[in-house]
């Protein structure tokens, strides 16, 4: 498997997500009674569409509003809503910096350290709004935080990091077991990154709650740029997605995978289904919101990384409300709004009814998909062409 690239050294083709397409069905269904909805431990959520745990992404208020439209959003327990009381005004001084100043700035603000009171403060929040409290932190600090979040009331807890193994060596600090942790939560607790097959297999053997794939693909993201690492998102989701149904067919247990990151459209969305994903988690399209606390701006969880940053302070700007976003109407050209529609539509026009559905459906290689017919939508920069 994999082609030569030079003596003795072969590679793999993998493929990202303007390198496929989906192909029409041969029947067809309307798109108001497909089911889209998705479960995790048990619990069904209306939309398959996750936000990232991101600073200019999630704060308590856009999470009680994810969950209001059906689905949730994750809370990064180690970002602004837990170094300051009101951290309205560090989040204005992000979006008013300039590029040149804007790392240097990201990592002096994050070196506050971390209020534990705060993590309990923000989870009772959302939770006193009856909405889905979901939050995250990395391996080194779970232990930890997740007993914090726990007592709290959160509904599920996230550990992430980078590149997530089952087996990690340090002499430095203690690594995270991954099994003992997740038997000891009380909640539900979804695990990742990662991108391969074999790797997948050994988290999922974890029994995590959901398993989330992707190394670098986010808009904010440079760590295939600093490091040089990473698999494009399609073939990871499908590769993982072979993982969880072969641990299924052994175990019996079905453990969601969920696409992270690379998608800023709605057919991103709809391909990353298609590609075998449960749901999936996106940041930049959720940026764009009224609602979203980074007003206009996005910036990865490695950014504030004092040594290494793998990420950058980015301009998106803000396109329009959440619900718009979500659930339209589009007043935008280019796929970026009523990504829920978009996605009943493919569904339908794939003849899909449910997600699991979408999952079978027949795939292509087609490097010119986005290119192919669309000379005056580039040369205007409207639709696909911007």
């Amino acid at each position: 498997m994999g082609e030569w690239i030079g003596r003795g050294r072969k590679a793999r083709r993998a493929y990202g997500f303007d390198e496929i397409a989906i192909v029409p069905g041969r029947e067809t269904i309307n798109p108001q009674e497909v089911d889209c909805s998705w479960t995790i431990e048990g619990r069904s959520f209306e939309i398959p569409i996750i936000a990232a745990a991101m600073d200019g992404v999630v704060d308590p208020n856009f999470a009680i509003l994810m969950g209001k439209h059906g689905g949730f959003a994750i809370l990064n327990l180690e970002g602004v809503q837990t170094r300051y009381d009101d951290p309205r005004e560090i989040l204005e001084s992000i979006a008013a910096a300039t590029p040149e100043q804007a790392t240097e700035l990201v990592q002096r603000l994050y070196q506050k350290p971390i209020k534990e009171g705060l993590i309990s403060k923000r989870i009772e929040r959302i939770k006193k709004a009856d909405a889905t409290a979901v939050v995250s932190c990395i391996p080194q600090n779970a232990e930890r935080f997740g007993r914090i979040a726990l007592e709290a009331g959160a509904d599920i807890f996230v550990v992430q990091s980078t590149v997530t193994t089952v087996r990690h060596i340090s002499s430095a600090y203690k690594s995270l077991e991954f099994a003992s942790f997740i038997k000891s939560m009380k909640i539900p607790v979804m695990i990742g990154n990662c991108v391969t097959y074999e790797t997948s297999l050994d988290l999922l053997a974890t029994h995590p709650a959901g398993l989330m794939i992707g190394v670098g693909p986010g808009a904010a993201c440079t760590t295939r740029g600093v490091l040089g690492i990473g698999v494009p998102q399609v073939t990871a989701t499908v590769d993982a997605a072979a993982a969880r149904d072969f641990h299924h067919k052994r175990t019996g247990r079905y453990i969601p995978v969920i696409t992270d990151g690379g998608m800023s459209v709605g057919g991103d969305i709809c391909k990353a289904f298609a590609a075998g994903a449960d749901a999936v988690i996106v940041g930049s399209a959720f940026a764009k919101a009224k609602e979203a606390p980074g007003r206009g701006y996005h910036w990865g969880m490695a950014t504030p990384h004092s040594n290494l940053p793998r990420g950058t302070r980015i301009k998106i700007g803000t396109s329009g409300t959440l619900e718009e976003i979500l659930f339209g109407p589009a007043r935008l050209d280019d796929g970026s709004q009523n990504l829920i529609g978009a996605l009943r539509t493919c569904m339908g026009n794939v003849g899909a009814s449910t997600l699991h559905d979408l999952q079978k459906v027949e795939l292509v290689i087609a490097p010119a998909i986005k290119s192919e017919g669309k000379i005056f939508q580039k040369a205007q920069h409207v639709g696909m062409g911007k």
